[in-house]
Parts: structure tokens; C-alpha cells; sequence
């Protein structure tokens, strides 16, 4: 899911989005940097948060592959529940972002969120790497 996509209205009759751990004003947040990232890349930046399948790994790459695009797309998948982090890039992304500039943004999101800041670990994380892209 990305940050700015609604889901069905959950049994509260309210989206299920905004049961979820952000609030409308960091969800705005994300969306503007997911916005913003897609643009200045021509790459597709997805976030998922949410709960991963064992082996994590392995979950977050399904879950890339369902994006449109998946060899030009980038996915940062959290599980806060399991203090889990992934970040997969396709083929073409990794050309400009390598494992080791992925890692970087992921241990700059790590140390946000262990300050309880979820929203701005992701928004940090989403401008690292798409400051990478654009260097290529």
C-alpha cells in the first residue's frame, strides 16, 4: 500500500488506513515524499506497513512484484510489530542505488524509528535513496 491509497471502510465505516499508525498530517508527509521522490526519479517508490509472512525477505519481494514496473520500482517494507525493515529495489534502480547506498538509507530509518518516528524515518528514508537516483 502506499501512504495516499485509501482502503474499504473497515467496520468502524471508516477507512483502515486511518487506523493505522499515522496520522493525517504524517500521512500527508509520506504521500508528499513519495510524491516527490516518483518525480524527480522517474522511479516508483511504494511504502508497506504492515505485518511480513517468514522468511521477511521473501514476503517483501512478493509484495515488490506486485507493483507495476516492479524492475524500475522501490519498495520500503516495515513491520513495527516485528522490528523488521526491508527496502528492495528492481533491476533498474539498482543500477543508481546500490545494496550498500540501500542499507545507508536504512540504517539512517532505523534510527528514527527507534525514537518513535515512524513517519519521518520513511520520509528520510524516501529522500536518501531518491537523492541517490537522481545522482546516476
Amino acid at each position: 500500500m502506499t501512504a495516499g491509497e485509501l482502503t474499504a471502510p473497515s467496520l468502524s465505516g471508516r477507512p483502515e488506513v486511518l487506523d493505522g499508525p499515522f496520522s493525517t498530517r504524517q500521512l500527508l508527509r509520506i504521500d508528499e515524499a513519495l510524491r516527490l521522490a516518483d518525480e524527480s526519479t522517474d522511479y516508483i517508490f511504494s511504502i508497506y506497513v504492515g505485518d511480513l509472512e517468514e522468511p521477511v525477505r521473501e514476503h517483501a519481494e512478493r509484495l515488490h512484484g506486485q507493483i507495476t514496473d516492479p524492475d524500475r520500482a522501490v519498495l520500503i517494507a516495515v513491520s513495527p510489530n516485528q522490528r523488521r525493515l526491508e527496502v528492495v529495489t528492481g533491476s533498474e534502480v539498482r543500477k543508481r542505488i546500490p545494496d550498500r547506498d540501500a542499507k545507508l538509507a536504512a540504517l539512517s530509518m532505523v534510527a528514527s524509528f527507534g525514537g518513535g518516528d515512524l513517519a519521518g524515518g520513511l520520509v528520510t528514508g524516501l529522500d536518501q535513496l531518491a537523492s541517490r537516483a537522481r545522482k546516476g
